[in-house]
């Protein structure tokens, strides 16, 4: 429905967007504004503004802003109609006249819902009655409530092919107005026209406003066909654009600032029963447009959870493509999938509420959803599925509408795909926690720090490498303490060319005593040089091959520098959102990662395997080098 610009003005005029905000936002005046608690998510700060002469508010915790209309499809879930509706009887105006013709469409469609009502009043009559004994049984042993059954206002149809006809015909219905709301079957082949709904449980269908527009009717019979039947199109009931239970989750859905949505009617009862009151479902449909912004009405990011058969993410699936092009920012979906190929229905009466909330607490972002479907079992070793790969997600992504969005799903994928195929050529590192910290005795410091000691206690140890190694080494970013004694060590080399052990323990400042003894280990108290090193890299008690000392430092060189890289990735993600320049930086850096990865696992089975096979080295068990965890 149009409104006359001059007839928004006047409800604008009429109604200061204090006292519409002020209905449900408690404001204090600040200045030329009001100022209140958001009421778009918990804070303790107020952050939300309201200015009259502005006509606008703004939330600075969300970047919601707008106008009297804006904040109460906002805050109501309703649609642009509705909302003039409501603030047209706030403000005490009539809604303007339309055309003669849509006033008797209007007038007809008025009819048509008293027809659809009475047919509600009906099916409810019959389940509570004698006739419904069986239709109650099955809602009992589907766990549904008295209470739930009545607010749900749960009916029956009976097997009577004209049971409904003659009840409605009693009041006056004609049988025109029956076959418009889909109630009767009829057509050119039939001769008289029977009721549609037989021997059904029936699930009445209501719109936003909570009137009733159609029935889904449930077969109590197995051997009938379909198990569920749906009302027609109407010209009330457009099965694209209803959403199951909307105007129950209307106001839980605000309150809790999220909502469910799940594939059938039983299922949203049983979850709604279970005090789970922010749920609704699809109309068994892939989701239309009409859908996706309804839901978007109820929450900025929707939970859709559906089964795990192949049914239910073939359906995840179509849904993505549906919403994929219409986000923005602040407003996406979460994807949940069910377990042991149950329904929520069924995991509700055998494991309870909390066992479906712990579905929903693994729900996982749209576009997590979507990177699994395109890369799940692709072969991604030769540039030509490679190739396809990135055309696929990117001729999705391009579809997105928001620019703000595409800019930051194209940035992600383009990260995604350069890890993913960087790591497609590269030999894999496998199970690396078994080649851990655990292995060389420094979980109790770290990996990091830990592995920083080992090698500078390498470099007191064997400090002829100090010069071989200088330029990798003054390259590397230690720990603040460990970074002076690392300074500390080259300046003795500077003064005194050639180094000895007992050098190091002779001529280094007192002042790093204390970080020696924790490197190194003075022979002291019966301990033998060199212990703390021992304690911490055993195969260096051994007396290793001095080529194996020098492969061992270059070793933990790699890994120190791993972790660099690792810190530089994190530092650089945030701003790759807003940078083609850094978002090229994060590219490059996961590739240096991934390939440094892949040589420090290499090298760390090739050490291992040659002190495994050198009595002089290692005459007991295994030795494991160091593989940081994955990033």
């Amino acid at each position: 429905m149009r409104f006359p610009p001059s007839f928004l003005d006047e409800l604008k005029a009429r109604l200061p967007i204090s006292d519409v905000v002020g209905r449900r936002v408690k404001l204090r005046k600040a200045g030329r504004e009001w100022k209140g608690l958001s009421p778009f998510q918990q804070e303790k700060t107020p952050s939300f503004t309201v200015n009259d002469q502005k006509q606008f508010y703004h939330d600075f915790s969300t970047g919601k802003h707008g106008n009297i209309f804006d904040f109460v499809m906002e805050t109501e879930g309703v649609s642009f109609p509705e909302a003039v509706e409501r603030l047209a009887s706030l403000a005490g105006l009539s809604l303007p006249r339309t055309s003669r013709e849509e006033e008797q469409r209007e007038q007809r469609q008025k009819s048509l819902y008293d027809v659809v009502e009475l047919a509600a009043k009906y099916f409810e009559q019959n389940l509570a009655s004698n006739v419904g004994a069986q239709a109650r049984g099955y809602l009992s042993d589907r766990g549904i409530s008295p209470s739930t059954t009545i607010e749900f206002r749960l009916g029956y149809a009976t097997p009577n092919r004209f049971g409904l006809k003659e009840y409605l015909g009693s009041k006056g219905v004609s049988v025109g107005d029956m076959i418009e709301t889909g109630l009767l079957i009829a057509g050119d082949d039939i001769p008289v026209p029977y009721d549609r709904f037989r021997d059904r449980v029936i699930i009445p269908i209501h719109d936003q406003r909570g009137r009733v527009i159609g029935f889904g009717g449930r077969a109590l019979k197995s051997d009938v066909q379909p198990k569920y039947l749906n009302s027609p199109e109407t010209s009330i009931f457009h099965k694209g654009s209803v959403v199951f239970n909307f105007h129950r989750a209307r106001e839980p859905a605000y309150k809790d600032g999220s909502v469910v949505a799940v594939e059938g009617y039983m299922d949203a009862i049983a979850i709604y029963q279970a005090g789970i009151r922010g749920v609704v479902a699809t109309m068994g449909t892939a989701f239309t447009e009409e859908q996706i912004s309804s839901l978007w009405r109820l929450s900025s990011e929707p939970v859709v959870c559906f089964d795990a058969d192949r049914a239910g993410v073939a359906a995840a699936h179509r849904s993505i493509e549906r919403i994929i092009p219409m986000l923005t920012v602040g407003r996406s979906f979460r994807f949940a999938f069910m377990v042991e190929e149950k329904d929520p229905d069924d995991l509700i009466r055998e494991r309870g509420v909390e066992a479906f909330k712990g579905v929903l607490s693994n729900s996982r972002p749209i576009w997590d959803v979507l990177w699994a479907r395109e890369t799940e079992n692709v072969n991604v070793k030769n540039p030509d599925t490679q190739a396809l790969l990135e055309q696929t997600l990117m001729k999705l992504i391009r579809t997105i509408k928001d620019p703000t969005v595409q800019n930051a799903y194209v940035r992600t994928c383009r990260l995604q795909l350069a890890s993913l195929f960087w790591r497609s050529g590269k030999r894999q590192p496998g199970q690396e926690s078994k080649l851990s910290r655990d292995h060389l005795r420094i979980s109790g410091e770290g990996e990091r720090l830990g592995v920083q000691k080992i090698l500078l206690g390498m470099l007191v140890n064997y400090p002829n490498y100090l010069e071989a190694k200088e330029d990798r080494i003054s390259a590397l970013r230690f720990e603040p303490r460990l970074e002076k004694f690392c300074g500390a060590l080259h300046q003795l080399l500077i003064e005194y060319g050639t180094l000895e052990v007992h050098d190091v323990y002779l001529y280094l400042p007192k002042e790093f005593y204390e970080d020696l003894e924790d490197i190194h280990g003075s022979a002291v108290d019966g301990k033998r040089l060199g212990h703390s090193l021992f304690a911490r890299f055993p195969v260096l008690d051994r007396d290793p091959l001095p080529s194996f000392v020098e492969r061992c430092i270059d070793h933990f060189i790699s890994v120190i520098h791993l972790y660099e890289i690792r810190e530089d990735i994190r530092e650089t993600e945030p701003k790759a959102a807003d940078s083609d320049e850094a978002m090229n930086r994060l590219v490059e850096l996961v590739r240096l990662r991934e390939d440094l990865r892949v040589e420090i696992y290499s090298e760390g089975i090739s050490l291992a395997e040659e002190a495994e096979s050198t009595t002089r080295i290692w005459s007991a068990g295994k030795t494991h080098f160091p593989v940081p965890a994955a990033a």
